[in-house]
């Protein structure tokens, strides 16, 4: 059969071709002028929108755009609306979230071992909290980059302590309350009941309603920490006695990392570590100031004696064993913090 070719035909085959070559032909200075693509991280905490630790991230997150070029967005939910430290973790496993800043206690679901720099009534300084950190951070980042994290920075959260219902700082006093604990850290839980504790888990953002109820009367936190959630208002007294650091940490996936160009990788991180350190130098200031705001606000102090204050030396320090195997905490660094607490 004879194939007729028109001048219609011929016309609008001309007018494709040159529709297709449009298409495929792009001014290289568009995409040179492509802007490059923003990665957001998602990052969650329980610290009370508006704290100190909540304020210190946001300059983070502003430090991150400013650095990137508006490409890193930091993107912040505090005051635990996404769930519990148990569940900030989980939710970043999963990839719900990017990243979180973790206390001690939060991290040790991860790695149990951290524990160590939460090791009660043997840090009597920040300089020699700080010391065993830098000699046991190496160890402790590496093990978890092995589980999927990458440790930003350390910061000091604050010293923690006893918020009771009654005046009597001692052990055999709070063995008489009812007190939180964090749910989901059974290892602390366990060891609270041991030493006759009556400890009864929540969730952080349940601390608040479990305090209203009657359901706990008692906690264990910083001052900051305390006066930021306003639990203070629901326990007349405050055992003055710095128990444990409370070191925290901001971590993010290894998965989620890797999406941030390389060459911006340590500058973030030491944007985080300046503004970590930053809080580490006012934290004694911080937490001098919430005491005395709480003061004001009806709290009393009640410090142990010299006989009392050995008592809790003397009971703390029978619960070491425990401590460590429910921790799985190497004797090595165990020793180590022990030892150079000793000097200091």
């Amino acid at each position: 059969m004879k194939t007729i070719i028109t001048y219609r035909t011929i016309k609008l085959a001309l007018t494709l071709l040159g529709l297709i070559t449009v298409q495929m032909y792009v001014d290289p200075a568009v995409i040179e002028a492509a802007p490059p693509k923003t990665i957001a991280i998602k990052m969650a905490t329980l610290a009370p929108s508006g704290s100190p630790y909540h304020e210190i991230m946001k300059e983070m997150a502003a430090g991150w755009r400013e650095k990137s070029n508006n490409r890193i967005v930091l993107k912040i939910y505090p005051g635990g609306v996404a769930g519990g430290e148990v569940d900030i973790l989980r939710k970043i496993r999963i990839g719900q979230l990017h990243a979180g800043a973790l206390s001690i206690s939060g991290l040790s679901r991860a790695l149990p071992e951290i524990s160590v720099l939460s090791t009660p009534m043997i840090f009597k300084t920040k300089e020699c909290l700080l010391q065993v950190k830098n000699v046991l951070a190496p160890k402790i980042e590496e093990r978890m980059e092995r589980k999927g994290f990458v440790v930003l920075s350390w910061a000091i959260a604050g010293w923690v302590r006893f918020f009771v219902p009654e005046a009597e700082p001692t052990l055999a006093g709070l063995k008489k309350a009812r007190m939180h604990v964090f749910a989901g850290d059974d290892r602390i839980l366990e060891l609270w009941k041991t030493m006759g504790v009556n400890a009864i888990p929540l969730p952080g953002t349940d601390v608040l309603p479990g305090l209203q109820t009657g359901m706990v009367n008692a906690f264990f936190t910083t001052p900051v920490m305390a006066y930021a959630s306003q639990w203070f208002a629901f326990t007349p007294y405050m055992i003055e006695m710095p128990w444990a650091p409370m070191m925290g940490a901001i971590i993010v996936s290894k998965r989620a990392w890797k999406k941030v160009p390389e060459p911006l990788r340590p500058q973030l991180k030491a944007i985080a570590k300046e503004k970590s350190l930053r809080l580490d130098l006012e934290m004694l200031r911080l937490e001098s100031q919430a005491i005395s705001e709480m003061q004001k606000r009806g709290l009393t102090l009640v410090k142990p004696d010299a006989q009392q204050t050995k008592q809790w030396q003397s009971l703390t320090k029978t619960a070491y064993p425990k401590f460590k195997s429910n921790n799985n905490i190497p004797d090595e660094w165990f020793e180590t913090a022990l030892a150079i607490a000793k000097k200091k």
